[in-house]
C-alpha cells in the first residue's frame, strides 16, 4: 500500500500523462477542430466512387462527350467568326460542360461530407483557420520535419507508393500476352482492351487505398487518444477552474451559513411561541391567519442554535413552551421557511391555542 501511495505521488510530481481525457478537455480539443480522423478515408472513397459513376453512366457520358466534340464540326463550321458569336459558342460549350461534371461534383461533395460526418460527427468550427504565429517559429519548424509524426507520414506515404506499384506491376504483368497481341488488333480492341485495364487498375487501387486508409484511421485515433491524455495534476487543476477552488468554496458556504444564521435569528422575535426539547432542540413557530395557510416554522436549532434561539426568544418575551415530542417531530421533518405538516396541525394548534389565552387573544 505505501508503494503504490509513492508510486501515485510520483506520477503526480512528474507530470506524467497516464489518465484518460476527460469529456470537458475532449469538448474543448472538439470546439478547436482537433479531433480524430483520416483524410486518406474522403480521399479513398470518392476515388472508388467516380469510378463506379463513371462506369455505370459511361455509355452515356461517351455519347454526350462525341456529340459536344463533333458539333463544332457539323454545325460551327460556316459560322461567322464575331465577338458575339465565339462568346455565345463558349457560353454553350462551358455549360455543356458543367452539365456533364455536374454530377461529379455531386458525388465528391456528398462521398467527402459522408465520410467525414461518420468519422468525426457533425462539427463546424473556423478554429484551424485562425493564423498561429508559433507556426512561424523555425525551431518548431524543424521539430516538425523531423519529428515522428514527419517520420510516419514519410512511411505512410511510401506505403501507398509501394502498394500502387505493386498493382500496377501485377496487374500489367498478367496482361502481358494480350499487349504483345496489340499491334496485331483494330483499334476499337485496343481501346476496349485499354479501358478495361484502366478500370480494372483503377478499382484495384481505389479498394488498396481505402484499406491503407483504415489502417491510418486507426493509427490517428491512437495518436489523438494519445495526444489528449492528462496527468493527475491536470485533472486536479481541471476541477479547480470548473469546479472552484475547494478552500473558496467552503469559505463561501461558511458565510452563507452564517448569514441565513442571522437571518433566522432576527425572525426568532417575531414568533409565536418556541417549543423546545428542552435543551437540544428550539422551533420557532409563527401564524398569521391573514398570510399563511398554516403555521410556519421561522426558526430551528439544536443544542447550541437551540441556545440561542431560547436566549432571544427571553430576551424579546417570546413564550416558550416545553414539547419533546411536537419539538423533535417538526425539527426533523420541517425546514426554516415551511408550513408545519398536516399531521401535526392538531398538536401545534392545542400550543398555539394555549399561548393566545396567555396573550389575551383568539
Amino acid at each position: 500500500m505505501p508503494r503504490n501511495r509513492l508510486s501515485m505521488d510520483l506520477q503526480l510530481f512528474s507530470g506524467e500523462k497516464t489518465e484518460k481525457a476527460t469529456p470537458k478537455k475532449r469538448q474543448e480539443s472538439r470546439n478547436k477542430g482537433q479531433v480524430a480522423k483520416s483524410t486518406e478515408i474522403p480521399s479513398a472513397l470518392i476515388l472508388l466512387a467516380c469510378i463506379c459513376f463513371m462506369i455505370m453512366l459511361g455509355p452515356f457520358l461517351q455519347k454526350q462527350i462525341l456529340a459536344l466534340f463533333s458539333d463544332i464540326f457539323l454545325n460551327r463550321m460556316t459560322m461567322d467568326v464575331t465577338d458575339q458569336n465565339v462568346l455565345n459558342l463558349f457560353n454553350h460549350y462551358a455549360i455543356q460542360m458543367l452539365i456533364l461534371l455536374a454530377p461529379i461534383f455531386i458525388i465528391v461533395v456528398i462521398v467527402a461530407f459522408a465520410s467525414y460526418y461518420v468519422q468525426i460527427g457533425w462539427l463546424f468550427t473556423f478554429e484551424p483557420l485562425m493564423p498561429k504565429f508559433e507556426k512561424l517559429n523555425p525551431i518548431n519548424g524543424a521539430k516538425n520535419i523531423f519529428g515522428v509524426r514527419s517520420i510516419v507520414e514519410f512511411l505512410k506515404s511510401s506505403l501507398k507508393l509501394i502498394s500502387v506499384g505493386l498493382i500496377v506491376f501485377l496487374t500489367i504483368w498478367s496482361e502481358k500476352k494480350r499487349l504483345m497481341d496489340l499491334a496485331h488488333l483494330p483499334v476499337e480492341d485496343i481501346f476496349s482492351f485499354v479501358t478495361s485495364l484502366t478500370v480494372r487498375l483503377a478499382i484495384l487501387v481505389a479498394a488498396m487505398l481505402f484499406v491503407l486508409a483504415i489502417g491510418d484511421f486507426l493509427y490517428q485515433r491512437y495518436e489523438y487518444e494519445k495526444n489528449q491524455k492528462m496527468s493527475k495534476q491536470d485533472i486536479k487543476d481541471e476541477y479547480k477552474n470548473s469546479e472552484g477552488d475547494p478552500l473558496i468554496k467552503a469559505k463561501i458556504k461558511e458565510r452563507q451559513r452564517r448569514m441565513a444564521f442571522m437571518r433566522m435569528m432576527q425572525e426568532v422575535p417575531n414568533a409565536d411561541v418556541i417549543i423546545t426539547n428542552p435543551t437540544h432542540f428550539a422551533i420557532a413557530l409563527k401564524y398569521d391567519s391573514t398570510k399563511m395557510d398554516a403555521p410556519t416554522v421561522i426558526a430551528k436549532g439544536q443544542d447550541y442554535l437551540a441556545l440561542r434561539i431560547r436566549e432571544i426568544a427571553k430576551q424579546n418575551n417570546v413564550i416558550t413552551m416545553e414539547n419533546k415530542p411536537l419539538a423533535r417531530a417538526l425539527y426533523e421533518r420541517t425546514e426554516v421557511g415551511q408550513s408545519v405538516p398536516g399531521d401535526l396541525f392538531q398538536a401545534v394548534a392545542e400550543v398555539l391555542a394555549y399561548v393566545y389565552r396567555l396573550k389575551g387573544r383568539h
